[in-house]
């Protein structure tokens, strides 16, 4: 089959890779129809790669039609169509049944102390391939599928893979019981869809972004659209001299600014990999910008929702002013399970109240991923968010 495959920093190469098998009697075989590239994905593509191998197939948003299952798969046959989170989780375990899928005692990687296994995203998380390709396999594919029906085209499902219940659950832990103000920072695709989400719970909500093409798609639905400029004192101006009620932080590790963590990123990228592992993982190489914001503009009492992924233990933040503000921060991997079925009446309203149709900028078939990647990172041609076709054919080139 042809895979998205990672073959170094900014190096992305489409290959024929041997087809994926079942291993396990619970397995499924799912042929891919769509799939995303995710800004998480982004972190692969440029900082990750002392926990990746060349090779390593990307991916972890993707939906398709189921094509085989293993002798123990009860609830899916070939032909069905499904959604695969982007979470690998068994459904049964003391995190499983408490809604923390993302923390799945079955899948954690004990090598590296961490959460449940991904598709698609390094050894930090499994080290399993992704769906960025014509065919994946899912392991216990009877939880880690999502049924979705056939009179709706994949943009409408897709997105339930990761970026949607990753916006839902930044909404329900900003924790807000009655309308408010909340600040999103970062209006990329967990941006954009964590901005609609909370506008439509009756919130006034302001998206900060640099990028005008983020800010224009944001205000086409009710997002008072901010380009950076003293935002911590703007916000404060506007909401009674007090701050936002919740900061919800969809930038993470990678946030302009914090000009030594990005020289950590770019030491570290060129390191050999057992020298860079430590550094990454130990080390304080997080761009804290948008955190440190965050702190500025929300009022005293109020919550950070952390949404945008961190990856450094040695990160210095301000706890004396987060102590004195008494705030609450609630953040994680999403429990994409925990809030399908919140979400699917809202991605089946004929209205489309999340605007799921607004929000895709680019296609392109599988061939196509290297441009698009990097068409993403820089956010050229107004890139909002990319979803490659296996099925499609290749942008001719000129």
């Amino acid at each position: 089959m042809r895979a998205v495959t990672w073959q170094g920093r900014r190096d992305i190469a489409v290959l024929e890779v041997p087809d994926p098998r079942i291993l396990e009697p619970t397995d499924a075989i799912i042929r891919i129809t769509s799939t995303a590239i995710c800004g998480s994905d982004l972190h692969l593509y440029e900082l990750f790669g002392p926990f990746m191998d060349r090779g390593d197939i990307l991916g972890h948003e993707a939906m398709g039609v189921v094509e085989e299952v293993g002798s123990a798969v009860k609830r899916l046959r070939p032909g069905q169509r499904v959604v695969v989170p982007f979470n690998i989780a068994c459904g049964e375990c003391f995190m499983c049944v408490r809604g923390l899928q993302s923390q799945c005692e079955s899948t954690q990687n004990d090598e590296y102390g961490t959460g449940a296994a991904l598709f698609g995203y390094t050894k930090l998380y499994g080290h399993v391939p992704g769906g960025q390709a014509e065919l994946l396999r899912v392991p216990s594919a009877d939880y880690n599928t999502i049924r979705v029906g056939d009179g709706l085209p994949d943009e409408r499902y897709l997105f339930l893979s990761d970026i949607l219940p990753t916006a839902w659950q930044a909404v329900e832990y900003a924790g807000l019981v009655e309308p408010g103000t909340v600040v999103v920072l970062g209006l990329g695709p967990v941006g954009q869809f964590a901005s609609r989400i909370a506008h439509l719970r009756g919130h006034r909500v302001i998206g900060i972004d640099p990028v005008p093409e983020r800010r224009e798609m944001a205000a086409r639905h009710g997002i008072e659209a901010w380009e950076p400029d003293d935002d911590a004192d703007r916000v404060v101006a506007t909401t009674y001299g007090r701050g936002a009620d919740a900061v919800i932080d969809a930038v993470g590790l990678e946030a302009h600014g914090s000009p030594f963590a990005h020289a950590a990123h770019r030491v570290a990228s060129v390191m050999p990999d057992v020298l860079a592992r430590p550094i990454v993982e130990h080390g304080g190489v997080d761009r804290l910008a948008a955190l440190y914001a965050a702190v500025d503009m929300v009022r005293r009492g109020g919550t950070i929702s952390i949404s945008g992924v961190y990856a450094g233990d040695a990160d210095l933040l301000p706890l004396k002013t987060m102590f004195d503000k008494q705030l609450t921060l609630r953040m994680g991997q999403c429990n994409v399970k925990r809030w399908i079925d919140d979400l699917m009446p809202l991605v089946e309203d004929e209205a489309d109240p999340l605007a799921i149709g607004d929000l895709v900028t680019h296609h392109g078939a599988l061939e196509d991923a290297p441009a698009l990647y990097e068409k993403f990172q820089t956010k050229r041609d107004g890139c909002v968010k990319v979803v490659l076709h296996p099925d499609r054919q290749p942008t001719p080139t000129v």
